[in-house]
C-alpha cells in the first residue's frame, strides 16, 4: 500500500487531472468540467460493506453549472450519466491510490437505478464507492464495485457492478 493520504481537496484532485498525483500513465481524473467531484472526504483498500475498499466524494452543486444550460432549456437537470461518470471516476481513483499502474478504463456497469433528479436548487452531492473486487495479477488491474449518489441526503442514483480497469496499453 502506499502512502497517499484518506482525503484529498479540489487542489488534489486537480493535481490528478494533470497526471500529476499517480505518476505519467497512471490513474487520471478528468480536468473541469467532466470532474465530478470537489473532495474524497475518505478513501480506503479494506474498508466498506465487503471490506475490499471504499470511497465517499462530494460535488457542490452551483446553479449555474454548465449542464443545467443544455439539459433541459427551461426543466434544468443534471443529466444522470454524470453521476454515474462520478461513480467510475471515483473507482479508478481508489485504484490509482492504491499504488495500481495503468491508466483507468470504465468497463461497464450490471445495474443502474435513477430514482430522483439534480435540480439547480440541490446543493451538494454525495457519492458512495463500495469495492466487492480489486483483483490485481499480472494480467489484469480491476475493481468491481457498488455505488450510490445522494443529493442533499436523499439516495437518487444507485449502481450495482461497476467494472474499472488499469492499462498500461
Amino acid at each position: 500500500m502506499t502512502d497517499y493520504p484518506t482525503s484529498f481537496d479540489r487542489d488534489d484532485l486537480l493535481k490528478c487531472a494533470r497526471g500529476e498525483l499517480f505518476g505519467p500513465g497512471n490513474a487520471q481524473l478528468p480536468e473541469p468540467p467532466m470532474l465530478m467531484m470537489d473532495r474524497i472526504t475518505d478513501i480506503s483498500a479494506d474498508g466498506g460493506p465487503h471490506e475490499k475498499g471504499h470511497v465517499v466524494a462530494e460535488f457542490d452543486i452551483k446553479p449555474d453549472a454548465w449542464f443545467f444550460d443544455c439539459h433541459f432549456p427551461g426543466n434544468p437537470i443534471m443529466p444522470g450519466c454524470l453521476g454515474l461518470d462520478g461513480l467510475w471516476q471515483l473507482t479508478g481513483f481508489n485504484l490509482g491510490w492504491r499504488g495500481w499502474q495503468g491508466r483507468g478504463y470504465a468497463l461497464g456497469v450490471g445495474e443502474v437505478k435513477l430514482t430522483g433528479m439534480v435540480r439547480p436548487d440541490r446543493k451538494k452531492l454525495t457519492y458512495f464507492v463500495d469495492f466487492t473486487k480489486a483483483i490485481q495479477t499480472r494480467r489484469l488491474t480491476m475493481g468491481v464495485a457498488d455505488g450510490r449518489v445522494e443529493a442533499d441526503g436523499e439516495v437518487i442514483y444507485q449502481v450495482k457492478d461497476m467494472k474499472v480497469a488499469l492499462s498500461e496499453a
